[in-house]
């Protein structure tokens, strides 16, 4: 099936699903310091919510995790502002331009960081003149195993200020990287990366500059075979009024360059 989004022509059945499922297992990624997913059925005294278990008609699950540390999550500046602001209210819109990074990290002290001029580098071309609305960044090397690891304690890659501040100013409003974090895991609370691509001064009192409507996605994981280059991409969330929600990042090949 075909369709015209931003003027391009995509082929809506040939998604590419750059999102982590969630899972109840150890193969489920984990960070900051959290234990697995739980999905479970419901129990009411001798009663469970499973067809298998003979008692049931219906499966009915309950399942706890956190957006932050269980997978493909994508996040709003509510998630480091004093005040709450919503995800839900914050991504309105679902289709954008995107171009397709990718980047090794460099050793900086002990460190593994992206930095400005690789990402400067990476995003140079443009796309038949359009602005790119989102930047996707994988990183190498691009195990298969970012979709089971467990991140805490092992300080991951992260993403410079400087990198952050010029992709703000390259006017990107959707950011998505396959790392937990785009800051340092420890890193005094200070946040640079989140806070220069939000461009929030302050958490308390919001500054009026903010960027209300940019959001950041994490832990994807984007296969080798994808190339990279310019894509439509379509950010999915769940209505959760929350500061994050899991997400389904799907990326669409441009199939007809006509404006």
């Amino acid at each position: 099936m075909i369709a015209k989004i931003h003027n391009f022509q995509i082929d809506l059945s040939k998604p590419i699903d750059i999102s982590i499922p969630l899972t109840n297992t150890d193969e489920n990624p984990i960070a900051w310091y959290i234990e697995k997913p739980v999905i479970e059925p419901v129990v009411f005294g001798d009663w469970i919510g499973k067809v298998s278990e003979g008692k049931s008609s219906t499966n009915f699950n309950t399942i706890s995790f956190n957006p932050h540390g269980h997978g493909t999550h994508t996040e709003c500046l509510g998630h480091i502002t004093n005040d709450f602001y919503s995800i839900n209210q914050s991504l309105k819109q679902f289709f954008f331009i995107a171009k397709l990074i990718t980047i090794e990290p460099e050793i900086i002290g002990e460190d593994l960081v992206i930095t400005k001029i690789q990402v400067k580098n990476a995003i140079a071309s443009s796309l038949a003149g359009k602005t790119i609305e989102a930047l996707i960044i994988r990183t190498l090397p691009n195990q298969k195993d970012k979709k089971s690891r467990k991140y805490s304690h092992t300080n991951p890659p992260y993403l410079s200020e400087e990198a952050a501040v010029f992709i703000r100013e390259s006017k990107i409003q959707h950011l998505l990287i396959d790392l937990p974090s785009v800051d340092k895991e420890h890193d005094e609370g200070k946040l640079l990366a989140h806070k220069a691509f939000w461009n929030v001064t302050n958490t308390v009192h919001l500054n009026s500059d903010a960027r209300l409507y940019a959001t950041i996605t994490e832990m994807i994981f984007v296969p080798d075979e994808i190339e990279d280059g310019n894509y439509i991409l379509n950010l999915q969330i769940v209505s959760f009024e929350n500061d994050a929600s899991p997400s389904k990042p799907i990326l669409y090949k441009i199939a007809d360059f006509r404006l």
